[in-house]
C-alpha cells in the first residue's frame, strides 16, 4: 500500500501561539496537509513521543554578509549564518538589503541577492534599510519594492552612515502609511552619543565599557519618545527594534495608552548580559559585547522579562551582527584594538536565541510555551507578511517544525555552527536544545547538521498582518 504522507511526526505535543494538544502531523510536498490523531502511514517517520514540537522559528531581524567599509567584514554570509540558524531550531531568516547614501535602494537589493543566491540551508527573505530617501527611492523604488514582496524596511535615528532626520524619517513612514509595510526604527539620539563620546574621549576613556557610557537610557528613552511622535503624525504603525530596559518601555507602554500602534522587539542580550560584560576595567574583552544599545543591568533584566510576558514585546529576535574578536576584519579592524567609537557594533546569536529562551522563559517558569511560539515564529511571520506560511503548525503551512530535547546543555562556541569565533554565552548552562529541525519536511538538524545549501527559498512578503491594511 502507498504512504499516504512523505512524513509523519508521530506522538506530538504540538504548541503552538494560542493552544498545546496532542496529535500527528503529516507532509506531503513540504506541507503540512493533515493533522489529527493516528494519521496513515509516511515514507518517513518520525516519533516525537514525550517530546515539544514548535513551528520553526523566524528571526526577523538578523546581519548576514553586510556591506561594511572595510577593513570590517562580517564572518557569517548567507551559508554559515542559515547553517547556524537551522542548528538552532530557525527556519526563515530575515537578514537586510542596506542601501549605502548615494545607492540606489533597487541596486542595494540586487546586491543582497547576488550575496545570498545558491548559498541558504533554510528559507529568508529581505528587510530593506533606507539610508538616501531620494524623491526617486520615495516616489518610485520603495513603493515599487514594496509591492514586489520587499514589505518591510528599518530607519536609523543612530550611525553617520545610515541615520535619517526627523523631516526624512516623517517621509519614509509616509511610505509605509501609502503603501502598507512595516516600518522599523532604531530608536538611539545620534547627537547625544556624539556629545557624550566626544567627552569620553577627551578624558582619555575610550575602553569598551566606555560604550555603554555614551550610550545611556535616556538617549533610547528620548528616540524612542521621538519615533511614537513621529508615527504619531503620519499616523502609521511602527515597530521600535532592540529594546534594551525600563526607560524605553516605559515609552511604548506610554504611546500604547494614548491608543498609537507601536510594536516592540526585544533581543537576547538584553536578558542574558548586563553593562557588566563590557568590562570592570580598561581590557579589550568587553568588545565581544559591544552592541547597540548596549546592555543595561540586572534590574532592567526584570524589565524585559516582564515585557516578554505580559505583551508589551511583540517579537523577540537574534539581532545577530557577527564579528570575530581576533583578526583583521571585525572587532580589531585592521588588527589593532581600537577605540570604542570604531569597534564594529554586533554580537553573534542566531544559533542560541530559540534555546536561550526556551530554556528560561518556558523551562524557567517566565513565560508560557505558547507566549514563546507567538515571540519567536508567529508574530514575527505576521509583522513580516509571511504568515501563515511560516510561524504556524497548521494545515497548507510549511513544514517547518522544531522537536525540543530538554536536558542539561553547555553553550561552547566550539559546539556553535556560525563562523564568528566567540560567543557571548560561553558557558551558560541551558535546559533545552533542538533534538530536530525540519525545513519544508527535510531534516536539516538532528544532532548533526545536513547541508541544504541553495535549497533555502527567497520569500516574497506579504503586507504585515499585525493590524488591517489601510
Amino acid at each position: 500500500m502507498n504512504a499516504a504522507f512523505d512524513l509523519v511526526v508521530r506522538h506530538a505535543r504540538i504548541a503552538t501561539a494560542s493552544e498545546c494538544y496532542a496529535a500527528d502531523i503529516g507532509v506531503r510536498g513540504g506541507q503540512i496537509v493533515q493533522i489529527g490523531a493516528q494519521l496513515g502511514a509516511g515514507m518517513r517517520e518520525i516519533d516525537a513521543q514525550g517530546r515539544v514540537v514548535t513551528p520553526g522559528g523566524v528571526d526577523a531581524h538578523c546581519h548576514l554578509d553586510q556591506p561594511m567599509a572595510p577593513p570590517v567584514r562580517m564572518a557569517d554570509d548567507f551559508d554559515t549564518g542559515t547553517r547556524s540558524a537551522a542548528c538552532g531550531g530557525t527556519t526563515t531568516v530575515i537578514p537586510f538589503a542596506a542601501q549605502a547614501k548615494g545607492q540606489s535602494l533597487r541596486a542595494a537589493v540586487a546586491d543582497y541577492h547576488h550575496r545570498a543566491d545558491g548559498k541558504a540551508h533554510v528559507d529568508y527573505a529581505f528587510h530593506l534599510i533606507v539610508s538616501d530617501p531620494t524623491p526617486e527611492v520615495l516616489q518610485h523604488e520603495l513603493p515599487q519594492l514594496i509591492a514586489e514582496g520587499y514589505t518591510s524596511f528599518k530607519i536609523y535615528m543612530t550611525y553617520d552612515d545610515l541615520k535619517l532626520d526627523d523631516g526624512q524619517i516623517l517621509d519614509v513612514l509616509s511610505v509605509a502609511r501609502e503603501h502598507g509595510a512595516m516600518a522599523m526604527v532604531h530608536a538611539e539620539n545620534a547627537d547625544c552619543i556624539e556629545w557624550l563620546t566626544k567627552r569620553l574621549e577627551a578624558a582619555g576613556r575610550t575602553a569598551p565599557r566606555f560604550h555603554a557610557h555614551a550610550r545611556p537610557m535616556l538617549v533610547e528613552r528620548e528616540a524612542t519618545h521621538r519615533a511614537i511622535a513621529l508615527s504619531e503624525l503620519v499616523d502609521v504603525p511602527i515597530l521600535i527594534v532592540h529594546v534594551s530596559g525600563r526607560e524605553a518601555v516605559e515609552q511604548i507602554r506610554w504611546g500604547r495608552a494614548h491608543g498609537l500602534q507601536i510594536f516592540a522587539e526585544t533581543c537576547p542580550q538584553y536578558l542574558f548580559l548586563t553593562a557588566e560584560d563590557l568590562g570592570l576595567d580598561d581590557s579589550y574583552q568587553g568588545a565581544r559585547c559591544i552592541c547597540s544599545p548596549p546592555p543595561r543591568d540586572a534590574s532592567n533584566q526584570d524589565v524585559i522579562w516582564n515585557g516578554l510576558r505580559d505583551g508589551l514585546f511583540t517579537v523577540f529576535s537574534s539581532d545577530h551582527a557577527p564579528f570575530n574578536f581576533d583578526g583583521t576584519e571585525g572587532k580589531k579592524p585592521g588588527g589593532q584594538e581600537q577605540p570604542f567609537r570604531h569597534i564594529p557594533n554586533g554580537i553573534p546569536g542566531l544559533e542560541t536565541r530559540m534555546p536561550l529562551l526556551y530554556s528560561e522563559g518556558v523551562l524557567g517558569g517566565r513565560i508560557t510555551l505558547e507566549k514563546f511560539v507567538e515571540l519567536t515564529a508567529t508574530n514575527p511571520a505576521k509583522a513580516y507578511g509571511l504568515h501563515p506560511r511560516k510561524g504556524s503548525i497548521s494545515v497548507g503551512a510549511d513544514a517547518d517544525l522544531v522537536i525540543w530535547e530538554e536536558g542539561e546543555r553547555v553553550i561552547r562556541n566550539a559546539d556553535l555552527h556560525h563562523a564568528v569565533d566567540h560567543t557571548p554565552y560561553e558557558g551558560r548552562r541551558l535546559r533545552a536544545w533542538p533534538a530536530i529541525t525540519l525545513s519544508r519536511g527535510e531534516v536539516v538538524w538532528d544532532g548533526q547538521f545536513h547541508p541544504r545549501r541553495g535549497q533555502g527559498q527567497f520569500l516574497h512578503c506579504q503586507p504585515p498582518s499585525l493590524w488591517p491594511r489601510r
